[in-house]
């Protein structure tokens, strides 16, 4: 294989706070390779937005990254401030969630789409007009949308923007923050194919946040599971979803009702309770306060990720051999 655009070498995020440091991220291994999504799943508070913007460093001043975030095969953290404002948008870019928050409202779509393709290249009005519309059209959107502004668009049609602003610099690598959770059913799965058809047309990679199995399930050929700042099972989407390994991750899996079974609309199979408080993890593995197939021993050991089987690993004592 060759050298991935995006590799996690024990990430780590603290933030610096009253009472000391807090983990956000604790030890996090992740890879990305041209062409390939990969979905990072779990509960909000686990750590999947921290891991994002720890990317392109967006996380405020008092988080502390550790560990290695290689883009490209450089180090982000060691990176200068000028580096870094030239990797961002031309190397990696960012699709927000909720896109209406993440637009300004008093200026024109097309003029937010061109301000990083005019400050990472040099070109004429004329030609930076001719990319705003070849980047709409390439997203589903008429070229003549450019003037509109936010508020006179659609969630969908707002998302689409967004995707055309992560695309206007070319860059190998994009991160979709929830990319789809304030829109309805008909409009998230257009969205989704547009971002697998891009993947596959610019041969770019895509790195899917999501707490929605379903969402991942159907763009991403890898799947990462995050717990409490770590991640507990990886492998391919398919058998992730198919066979979880860990028990978290079959607790997410039975979440979701199936359509047309009453019987998990009226009785729900959710997890109860919510992820630890970073500040306050509980010893041993930290998802055995609400594991359903929880032992003696998981209050006392705490068990880091490792593979059980091809292509597959996870963090959980009912995988350890004896």
């Amino acid at each position: 294989m060759g050298e991935p655009l995006l590799e996690l070498r024990s990430a780590t995020v603290d933030y610096r706070t009253a009472n000391g440091l807090v983990p956000a991220v604790r030890g996090v291994d992740l890879r990305i390779d041209a062409g390939q999504t990969v979905g990072l799943a779990g509960e909000s508070g686990c750590g999947k937005s921290t891991v994002a913007m720890a990317v392109l460093r967006l996380l405020p001043r008092t988080a502390a990254i550790g560990g290695e975030i290689l883009l490209g095969g450089e180090n982000v953290t060691e990176m200068s401030w000028g580096r870094l404002r030239a990797v961002r948008w031309a190397e990696a870019s960012v699709v927000f969630q909720g896109a209406m928050h993440a637009l300004n409202p008093v200026q024109r779509v097309g003029d937010q789409i061109a301000e990083p393709i005019r400050l990472h290249s040099k070109g004429s009005t004329q030609r930076v007009e001719h990319r705003v519309g070849e980047l709409l059209e390439q997203v589903g959107l008429p070229a003549r949308r450019a003037r509109a502004y936010p508020h006179e668009l659609s969630g969908g049609q707002r998302q689409r923007v967004m995707i055309a602003m992560a695309l206007a610099c070319s860059p190998g690598l994009i991160i979709a923050d929830e990319p789809t959770t304030a829109l309805d059913v008909m409009v998230q799965a257009q969205v989704l194919t547009l971002l697998s058809k891009l993947v596959d047309e610019l041969d770019i990679g895509l790195l899917m946040i999501s707490h929605d199995l379903s969402v991942l399930a159907s763009t991403c050929q890898r799947l990462a599971v995050m717990y409490a700042g770590r991640i507990v099972e990886q492998g391919k989407a398919v058998d992730v979803l198919r066979e979880p390994r860990h028990p978290y991750t079959k607790a997410l899996a039975a979440a979701f009702p199936t359509i047309g079974d009453a019987s998990s609309r009226l009785a729900p199979r959710g997890l109860a309770g919510d992820p630890p408080d970073p500040s306050a993890l509980p010893t041993g593995c930290p998802f055995h306060p609400r594991c359903p197939s929880v032992m003696p021993e998981c209050s006392g050991t705490d068990v880091l990720l490792r593979p059980v089987s091809e292509d597959r690993a996870s963090a959980c004592l009912l995988e350890v051999e004896p």
